[in-house]
């Protein structure tokens, strides 16, 4: 018996699941777009087995519906999709970063013979749009499913099942605690990033030295505040309360760090150095998380006419992804320091063995 699988919003996300289960063997994968000019780029990509412009043949006899439309349109999709024919005992799964509001949407539609399980795969990109789509997204990373009380256990272990083409870890939480987790280790995070750039650029309009010396460990940390404006508006919003008592704890803690300084209290200082960094060293360095990594290596590299673009020809010929490159001119004890991002660390240990065979010295 074949399975069919119906995907709303073929983009990254939507897109790398596409891949994950097309041509699986009894696996039928139709992608969804509301603009024919995205209908031909997922056609073009080869991302799905069939595409269409109409929901309602999307649906038709679909066993899974996955939602991955912005966070701002999962309701609205929700409520069109649950006004139409759907197959009895078709779960819709979404793959939205916030998930107690889109649990109680569902929780208040009372889809009839229809299961609702909302998910979010902790795997991303910095670049988007189906032409990003790549089977390898969700490997290693956890893939979080918050399944209402009312969901049968038979329902969610065929989308558990399903999910293993994904290669991604599958963990069970409940929709509440899901948010203030993401709440504290990404949407947090991308707010005082955002806030850390703007206090910088603001003395900036005064001096410009802060924008010419903001440079290597600055624009690392500060990565995620070039993210999607519109997306982490939506994001923001949808998870705001857990986010507003996140934020009145950070104020605490930096209230905690302005009376050490005040104090002149080194050890107190030390002290939280020192817990930040017993806890840091726990965590696992090579999982997929909420927060996308990088893979970096850094090159010596001499300052001659054409190196940039013979390192970038060589990775190339090699079909070595790149992500992005920097030089680095702040050290002044080597020539130039050039810095290769890479998304995948299979890309950046085979750039560093055709690199060293190259004769340059590659650290990490």
């Amino acid at each position: 018996m074949t399975i069919k699988i119906a995907i709303f919003g073929v983009g990254l996300i939507g897109g790398s699941l596409a891949l994950s289960f097309k041509g699986k063997p009894g696996i039928t994968v139709v992608g969804h777009s509301h603009r024919e000019d995205i209908l031909h780029q997922i056609i073009e990509r080869d991302v799905v087995d069939t595409a269409t412009l109409s929901m309602e043949e999307a649906v038709a006899d679909a066993d899974f519906i996955f939602l991955c439309v912005p966070v701002s349109q999962l309701e609205p999709y929700l409520h069109k999709i649950s006004s139409l024919n759907l197959k009895p005992g078709c779960i819709i799964t979404d793959v939205g970063s916030t998930k107690a509001s889109i649990a109680s949407s569902a929780e208040a539609i009372k889809l009839p013979g229809v299961y609702f399980i909302g998910g979010h795969p902790m795997a991303g990109s910095e670049r988007s749009g189906v032409a990003a789509a790549s089977t390898l997204l969700f490997e290693n990373a956890y893939y979080v499913l918050t399944p209402s009380a009312g969901v049968p256990e038979e329902a969610y272990q065929r989308l558990e099942e399903l999910l293993l083409h994904t290669k991604a870890r599958v963990v069970r939480v409940e929709p509440e605690l899901h948010d203030e987790i993401v709440g504290a280790i990404s949407h947090l995070p991308h707010i005082i990033a955002v806030a850390l750039v703007n206090q910088v650029s603001d003395y900036n309009a005064g001096n410009t030295l802060y924008r010419q010396l903001a440079a290597g460990g600055f624009r690392d940390i500060t990565r995620i505040a070039s993210s999607d404006p519109v997306i982490w508006r939506d994001i923001l919003l949808s998870n705001r309360n857990v986010l507003l008592e996140l934020l009145g704890d950070w104020n605490a803690n930096m209230e905690h760090f302005i009376e050490l300084l005040k104090s002149g209290d080194g050890e107190g200082i030390e002290e939280a150095f020192d817990k930040a960094n017993r806890f840091r060293s726990e965590l696992p360095e090579r999982r997929k998380g909420a927060i996308s990594s990088l893979y970096d290596l850094y090159i010596d590299v001499p300052d001659t006419p054409g190196v940039i673009g013979h390192i970038a020809t060589e990775l190339g010929v090699r079909q070595i992804n790149l992500g992005n490159m920097q030089i680095i001119e702040s050290r002044e004890d080597v020539p130039g320091v050039m810095r290769l991002s890479f998304r995948q660390e299979m890309d950046m240990e085979r750039a560093k063995e055709h690199l060293l065979t190259l004769g340059y010295t590659v650290y990490q």
